[in-house]
């Protein structure tokens, strides 16, 4: 089984191979509205390559408010 830690680690390296930052640059704690200056369009398609990722659906409802990798993962780790 996937433990959050693996999850966060993998969340953070898809996104920094989708928007072409530095790998290691992205950390948990980060916004990333305002770590990689997205708008809401670029987070869905991120959000729609993580579900592909590990084969789950995010409901809209459980993704309002989110902005940091760390509750991104912890959402994607509970679908697991």
């Amino acid at each position: 089984m996937r433990t959050l830690e693996q999850t966060t680690k993998e969340v953070l390296e898809l996104a920094s191979r989708h928007f072409n930052v530095q790998p290691g640059s992205l950390t948990p704690e980060d916004d990333f509205f305002k770590k990689l200056g997205i708008d809401s369009l670029q987070a869905l398609e991120l959000l729609t390559r993580l579900e592909n990722h590990f084969g789950i659906e995010l409901p809209d409802y459980e993704m309002q408010g989110v902005s940091d990798f760390r509750t991104l993962a912890d959402r994607i780790q509970t679908r697991l």
